[in-house]
């Protein structure tokens, strides 16, 4: 058994990919034990090609390819199924690792068993600081922000720009890098593979705080985050994140916290043209108008 499985998701952005891998190799000391599980989300022909030509195949490092794009949370849990770990890190493609973060994390880790998660301080491309780590979306969220939430109570809700050096509870930490307890991420049974992107971390540190376990940022640990390079943003992209977001308040918060946040989103929504394309998907959040229900199977000739 390893002390950290890296399951890194690969999709249509090979040259990030190598680059993370890289990164991981060269910044981890030799106190911990690791294996790298890269698993590519059904990229184009292409980018899948490039990405087997030139991966680092090693006994601890290997590629697996799902041949439909099940998002984030389903291709993570893919990775899953090829971990033997005490740890789990998932870490973007396109996060790396500034420092021997794994051994950081392992230790903070072993000394506090109550911590289910933990993640590093984030840096831009431009090494400048940038939040790790968010409050709850809730309906207070919604209507005052996030500065009157860190400012009426600034022991629940630490401020997030500003740059830690101690290590602080958060309600949930950037999706970028999750290094969670092996046994505390499937004691909540992992990623919820309906949800296809976004608000997955807020979803599974939700369930983790109902079975005792609390989330950390722990500053000592460093990475650089060139954020959302295989995404993108588009308008489908924005209407699959209120999706997730809507999924994710009723699922956690019941019904009525949902069907007060779907009217708040509307009535915002209708003195925004720029944003009535989202009009329908609030009202009416029609999960089958998921991006996840729109993938299709795709097999490669090896």
């Amino acid at each position: 058994m390893y002390d950290i499985a890296v399951i890194i998701i690969n999709y249509n952005s090979t040259d990030y990919t190598l680059k993370c891998i890289e990164a991981v190799t060269e910044k981890t000391g030799p106190k911990v034990s690791y294996q790298i599980i890269v698993v590519d989300n059904c990229s184009a022909h292409e980018e899948y090609k490039k990405l087997k030509d030139n991966f680092p195949y090693r006994e601890h490092i290997s590629l697996h390819r799902s041949d439909i794009n099940t998002g984030f949370g389903g291709g993570n849990m893919h990775g899953v199924r090829f971990a033997n770990a005490e740890y789990l890190l998932f870490l973007n493609n396109d996060a790396m690792l500034l420092n021997d973060a794994l051994t950081t994390l392992k230790d903070f880790m072993d000394a506090n068993p109550k911590v289910g998660v933990s993640t590093a301080q984030n840096f831009d491309e431009h090494h400048a600081f940038v939040p790790s780590f968010d409050h709850n979306k809730g309906f207070r969220r919604l209507l005052f922000g996030r500065s009157f939430l860190e400012k009426r109570n600034p022991k629940k809700y630490p401020k997030r720009k500003k740059e830690y050096v101690s290590p602080v509870q958060v309600d949930w930490v950037n999706g970028a890098f999750m290094f969670f307890r092996e046994e505390a991420f499937m004691g909540v049974g992992g990623f919820d593979t309906s949800i296809f992107l976004y608000y997955e971390e807020m979803d599974i540190c939700y369930r983790l705080l109902q079975k005792g376990y609390t989330a950390m940022l722990v500053p000592e640990a460093k990475i650089l985050h060139y954020q959302g390079v295989s995404i993108g943003k588009s308008k489908a992209i924005n209407k699959e994140g209120y999706l997730s977001y809507l999924y994710v308040i009723r699922k956690n918060y019941g019904w009525g916290k949902y069907f007060l946040t779907k009217i708040y989103l509307a009535l915002v929504f209708l003195i925004k043209p720029k944003r009535w394309y989202l009009l329908p998907t609030v009202l009416w959040t029609d999960r089958s108008n998921s991006l996840r229900a729109k993938q299709k199977t795709v097999v490669y000739e090896e």
